[in-house]
């Protein structure tokens, strides 16, 4: 057997298969060792896993994560995973986990649109190109870090419409001088500003808000999908939380600047789980 996982800042999706199919699956805590120490992933792993994980027979351990692109971050992941499980790991950047979730052996951009945003071209095999994520400080557009950011300046310096300013602030329970000190002062402001995106969701019939999610997103496509060569020869296809909360706005937009979105799905791990049973031998 194999165990899967799929991690963002949010949460980390595990799944068991062998060569029938999914066995087990469950969700944690996000893993980003941008933000988490070594002791911290392990914690994560330890205490929120289901137990029978870590007395299954396991041939490897994928993990696809977030900022796991450099040798030095993977090992922060990669050193608790073995550890843990005694089992051989391979620790690969989510981005590929969605590629191959996305196309499985077919050509094609993926875009991820979650806490972070990123997007590649995909020729099958490999990521060929990616546009570089400049991550929630320079602006992760298309993110549901970037919506709450756009959002929370708006409110704080009066911008956003009273009535959606109040509504906030009473939902919330919270004052503007709190919200500052809650940011800057967070281990993982990332997260806290893509909470914000749900209240957006909740009120996306307010002119206001449509407005900034469908600009966040259209920025997104032209910094990043636009880039691709012959892009609009290929389908461009998306996951994550926010590619599926604001989907209908997402095609409105792609349509508008002539990108081809064919699939648009919450999860990738299902269709990851299938890549590897047909691709990587699992018994």
């Amino acid at each position: 057997m194999n165990l899967l996982a799929q991690s963002c800042s949010t949460k980390t999706e595990w799944c068991l298969i062998d060569d029938a199919g999914i066995v087990q699956s469950c969700i944690t805590d996000g893993i980003n060792p941008f933000f988490q120490k070594r002791v911290e992933i392990s914690r994560i792993i330890r205490s929120q896993l289901v137990p029978s994980l870590f007395t299954s027979k396991l041939k490897n351990v994928y993990f696809y994560g977030i900022n796991c692109s450099s040798e030095r971050m993977s090992n922060l992941v990669k050193l608790p995973l073995e550890t843990q499980f005694r089992a051989p790991v391979v620790v690969e950047n989510n981005l590929l986990g969605t590629a191959r979730a996305l196309f499985q052996n077919e050509s094609g951009i993926a875009c991820l649109l979650d806490t972070e945003s990123s997007s590649c071209f995909y020729d099958g095999t490999s990521i060929i190109k990616t546009v570089r994520s400049l991550g929630y400080i320079l602006n992760d557009e298309g993110s549901g870090t970037s919506l709450g950011k756009c959002f929370l300046s708006d409110c704080l310096q009066n911008v956003a419409p009273k009535e959606l300013i109040d509504l906030f602030y009473k939902k919330h329970n919270i004052e503007p001088e709190e919200i500052i000190n809650y940011i800057y002062t967070s281990s993982s402001p990332n997260v806290i500003l893509s909470v914000i995106s749900y209240f957006l969701y909740e009120n996306i019939n307010h002119p206001y808000v449509y407005l900034l999610v469908y600009n966040n997103i259209k920025t997104f496509l032209e910094r990043t999908v636009v880039q691709y060569e012959q892009y609009f020869d290929y389908p461009v296809r998306c996951t994550g939380s926010i590619a599926k909360m604001y989907s209908s706005i997402l095609k409105e937009v792609a349509q508008s600047i002539g990108v081809y979105i064919d699939i648009i799905i919450e999860s990738p791990m299902k269709r990851l789980a299938k890549y590897h049973l047909n691709n990587l031998k699992v018994k």
